[in-house]
């Protein structure tokens, strides 16, 4: 994952160490590495970063204190020494608290743990434009197809590829139905392991299987109380 960061650490081999990981590690673009709090300030005043990986024990100013004086949304990465300032950290935008000296399994478990976040992320803004705008394309040839979200019945996974049911025709789409599910929010709810259905397109539920249209539609163990606590916001 391409993300932007700065090291802000007053201990040049500390900084030596972590500049390493970054470049051996990852794919990660290290905009500046900055010796003490004053100097990242003035780098971050005029330049975005995606995250920053910030030592507490520094001189004039510490790690803590440049954290409370940082816009309330910059990402935050602690590397210390000291283990009693973790509970503290997170009153911060803080991702993850790595202790001195920090080794390659800790560093990587640490990237994972930051990709993971910023995913989820880009995920979630994802998925809220997409039913923000009520449609999205499907790739069907060499042809992209605008599809109503209020149209489709219900998405069907098929090993590597996804059925994409509507009134109308049916869609094979090459991805997976966990990446479908990761683009889309209500009405649209996961009810088996090979299912996901549009709320709004029910007829009926009966002994643990949904009616849409001609199709029924098994709710497994997994998903049916998710499914469920939707169902019962509606019921009279």
């Amino acid at each position: 994952m391409n993300l932007s960061c700065i090291i802000i650490d007053d201990e040049p081999n500390a900084v030596n160490l972590l500049e390493m990981l970054v470049q051996q590690s990852t794919q990660w673009q290290l905009k500046a590495k900055c010796y003490n709090a004053l100097e990242a300030l003035t780098f971050l005043k005029t330049n975005k970063v995606d995250f920053i990986f910030l030592d507490i024990n520094m001189p004039q100013l510490t790690g803590m204190e440049l954290a409370g004086l940082l816009p309330s949304q910059t990402k935050i990465v602690f590397t210390t020494a000291y283990s009693e300032y973790a509970a503290e950290s997170y009153a911060y935008q803080t991702i993850d608290y790595l202790l001195k000296p920090i080794t390659l399994k800790r560093f990587l478990a640490a990237q994972q743990k930051i990709e993971a976040y910023f995913g989820k992320t880009e995920a979630v803004a994802h998925k809220t434009d997409t039913a923000d705008e009520g449609y999205f394309f499907v790739k069907s040839g060499k042809v992209l197809r605008r599809i109503l979200l209020d149209e489709i019945l219900y998405f069907e996974g098929e090993k590597e590829y996804v059925r994409l049911v509507t009134g109308q025709e049916q869609l094979l789409i090459y991805r997976r139905l966990k990446d479908i599910e990761e683009q889309l929010s209500a009405p649209f709810v996961r009810v088996h392991n090979s299912y996901i259905v549009n709320t709004k397109q029910l007829v009926k539920i009966q002994d643990n299987h949904i009616y849409i249209a001609d199709k029924h539609i098994p709710v497994s163990e997994k998903f049916k109380d998710g499914f469920m606590a939707i169902i019962n916001k509606r019921i009279f």
